[in-house]
């Protein structure tokens, strides 16, 4: 396994038992606070360990593939990439980084459900041969740039209990599989499985047994054809929770046991993103400007108008917005809220507050309303759960600066990698230890993704 060691020159801090992430903060803010006031990330990769594990007692034998595009920052990956776990693509750059890892082309998949002819040459340059496909347009441009592709075709699922319409969703219909498996064997391109995704939004386990069942009848279909299908690959969709991932693999394994036994030689495979890594990485911000302006009219809807005409509402203008590591909150809501770093008292009395990006852009409103105390220029929000689809390419939108991340992990977690023999040499390389007593300097102690 290469690694990232001359590419991306990160570290890995080993925190003892006297040292915490919430130490790590407080110097790294401290740091910052007389070095320029950057916003940053602390990423614990422990809990990527912890993750794997939990994934490993719930819901093996399914193997996971992470999404790159979730989190491609290179500690997450080489910790992933040593933990055993596949790689979902979507692109050129991505298929890249993992190819560096020294990850073997069977295990990458290439999901985009949109490819670009020139990056199809390329995974089938690579040797990365099974992708997804959901329409003919595609299996024809696939047939015409990659001979060897072995595709999963996907099938739409249908969240029977949502209340407001879903994002723009991919996958073919029954119906249409048996077009596709028709094309397939005219064009002399391999089918060899099944992939559907359920959102992590969809409430209803239901969902996920038809979609089950409906690969099922494609599989069956495919016997028709005289493809061999041999995978099952039932999206991403889970959240982090351990109590969704075991109510989610409640659901599925007596059907799984039932249509894909063991013995019928089909492999199942997930793709668990925000699972592994949302809950890894805390981002700190800093508030560069501030308005405040009167309570009533603008008082941001939602928040109760029970306090006095006078008091001001306050708007906070932070170091990072919706161009850089809030850029999902464009298209979903924020799932975590900002807590202050700085001590206040608990009587101190709290303002309705907005939070705004540096772009001056209207679309650049992170948090629309929430309740804080008085803040000043200078200090510093922070955000938990922050590891997923905020750390990938970002903008450059009003010179905009990319976060610092600094990663850390603990020794017990770092001993659990050990012990179970997947700590490579390549990876102890990046590790320092941290004392308790912390006294970090990121230009001397920590190497940084930027």
């Amino acid at each position: 396994m290469k690694g990232f060691l001359e590419d991306a020159n990160y570290s890995i801090g080993l925190l003892d038992e006297g040292a915490t992430l919430a130490d790590v903060i407080d110097n790294c803010i401290y740091e910052h606070t007389h070095t320029g006031k950057r916003a940053f990330y602390v990423g614990d990769l422990g809990k990527l360990v912890k993750k794997n594990i939990q994934w490993q007692n719930v819901m093996a034998p399914i193997k996971p593939f992470y999404p790159v595009r979730c989190n491609s920052t290179p500690g997450v990956l080489e910790i992933l990439g040593t933990l055993g776990v596949g790689f979902a693509c979507s692109s050129k750059s991505e298929m890249a980084l993992v190819q560096d890892l020294g990850i073997s082309p069977e295990n990458i998949i290439y999901t985009n459900p949109c490819k670009q002819a020139s990056q199809i040459k390329y995974a089938a340059k690579a040797g990365i041969n099974i992708m997804t496909c959901d329409s003919d347009i595609e299996l024809k441009k696939i047939a015409r740039n990659h001979p060897n592709a072995k595709l999963l075709l996907h099938i739409a699922t249908e969240d029977i209990s949502a209340d407001e319409e879903m994002n723009m969703k991919f996958g073919t219909t029954l119906k249409n599989c048996r077009h596709l498996m028709e094309c397939a064997k005219e064009l002399g391109v391999q089918i060899v499985g099944v992939k559907f995704h359920v959102s992590g939004s969809c409430k209803e386990l239901q969902t996920y047994i038809h979609a089950i069942s409906d690969a099922r009848c494609v599989f069956d279909m495919a016997e028709e054809f005289g493809f061999k299908m041999n995978t099952l690959d039932i999206g991403g969709g889970f959240t982090g929770s351990e109590l969704q991932l075991e109510e989610v693999n409640h659901a599925i394994r007596p059907l799984l046991d039932v249509y894909f036994p063991k013995e019928s030689g089909v492999n199942v495979i997930a793709e668990p993103g925000c699972y592994y890594v949302s809950s890894a990485f805390t981002l700190a911000v800093n508030i560069i400007a501030k308005k405040a302006a009167e309570c009533d009219k603008l008082l941001p809807s939602g928040v109760e108008q029970t306090r006095n005409d006078d008091e001001p509402v306050f708007t906070y203008y932070i170091n990072d917005g919706v161009y850089g590591s809030f850029a999902s909150k464009l298209s979903e809501k924020l799932n975590t809220i900002p807590e202050v770093h700085k001590k206040y008292k608990e009587d101190e009395p709290l303002f309705a507050s907005s939070l705004w990006g540096p772009s001056c852009d209207e679309l650049d409103q992170i948090v629309e309303n929430c309740l804080l105390p008085e803040l000043s220029v200078g200090d510093w929000l922070i955000f938990d759960n922050m590891g997923s689809g905020t750390l990938g390419e970002q903008s450059t939108f009003n010179d905009y600066q990319r976060p610092l991340i600094y990663y850390m992990m603990s020794f017990s977690d770092w001993d659990e990698m050990q012990d179970a023999g997947i700590a490579s040499d390549t990876l102890m390389k990046n590790f320092f230890f941290v004392p308790s007593c912390i006294q970090l300097s990121p230009e001397d102690r920590f190497s940084t993704a930027a």
